[in-house]
């Protein structure tokens, strides 16, 4: 059978407040874009008695066995929905690790859509949801990889033709946990999301916001906040946040030649970071 190619686009978090704490899960709502730095997932059905998931390219390296691609599988397989169809899977890693791009999350939710979209399985609204909550509570935004708000009330609203940035991306040596940076909230944010409108992905809007988990990832990594203020002096940014709960910190441009110069100049300052230029889709 011939495999199906899949690009997995990389989630930013232009904004993120921490609104309260459910049990042991925190509630946040978020202003979520998507860049042109994507994952390829190559899957095709197969006549094996396993589903075949596998990792090659550069950031494939200490990907857990139990990962979000298989919790899928096994949760399709669990409910009965895949009627014993196997499939192998191939993805190709771009995005880096521990970095707030929802990497993992987003290859979940891109293989969930395909396999709607071709009718292996059917779902409603309803057991989408409730799916991709039992894989990670952001699998869901990216169901639909486009201009995205989710309130604090867990409802996402999808936008189109929302402004366009290009994005340098940069992550230091290392990774940040997610359970290490909300292990640290102490603090909630009053909710600001809960009437979502088009108008929060204007630079405007944007520029008065914030991501919560800034101020926690930055006590636990001073570098991040290193990064963030050289970015700041060059090229002359609209603004700079990090995304998620890090460690990749984002500097937002309207020009493309800006965006491609700051990246000239940062790796002068920082020959052994990742980086890359992007744009929101």
């Amino acid at each position: 059978m011939i495999s199906n190619k899949i690009k997995s686009y990389a989630k930013i978090n232009l904004a993120l407040n921490v609104i309260g704490k459910l049990f042991s899960l925190h509630k946040i709502e978020t202003i979520v874009s998507f860049v042109n730095l994507h994952d390829l997932i190559r899957i095709k059905k197969t006549y094996g008695t396993k589903h075949q998931i596998s990792f090659n390219g550069t950031f494939s390296k200490n990907i857990k066995k139990d990962n979000t691609v298989k919790k899928l599988f096994d949760i399709l397989d669990e409910k009965k929905l895949l009627n014993n169809q196997k499939f192998e899977v191939k993805i190709k890693k771009n995005i880096p690790q521990k970095a707030g791009l929802g990497g993992g999350s987003m290859n979940a939710a891109n293989i969930l859509s395909f396999l709607i979209k071709k009718k292996f399985i059917k779902l409603d609204q309803k057991q989408i949801k409730k799916i991709s909550n039992l894989i990670g509570s952001d699998v869901i935004l990216g169901i639909t990889p486009i201009s995205t708000i989710m309130s604090s009330k867990n409802v996402v609203k999808r936008f189109f033709k929302c402004p366009k940035f290009y994005t340098l991306l940069v992550r230091p040596n290392f990774g940040c946990s997610t359970k290490k940076i909300y292990s640290g909230v102490k603090n909630f944010t009053k909710s600001k999301f809960d009437n979502p409108k088009k108008t929060m992905f204007g630079f405007k809007f944007l520029i008065d916001q914030e991501n919560a988990l800034e101020k926690i990832a930055f006590l636990k990594y001073p570098k991040l906040k290193k990064i963030k203020l050289f970015l700041e002096n060059i090229k002359n940014p609209l603004f700079v946040r990090m995304t998620g709960s890090g460690s990749v910190i984002v500097a937002y441009y309207r020009s493309k030649r800006d965006c491609e110069l700051a990246k000239v100049q940062f790796r002068r300052k920082f020959k052994n970071y990742w980086c890359n230029t992007s744009k929101t889709i």
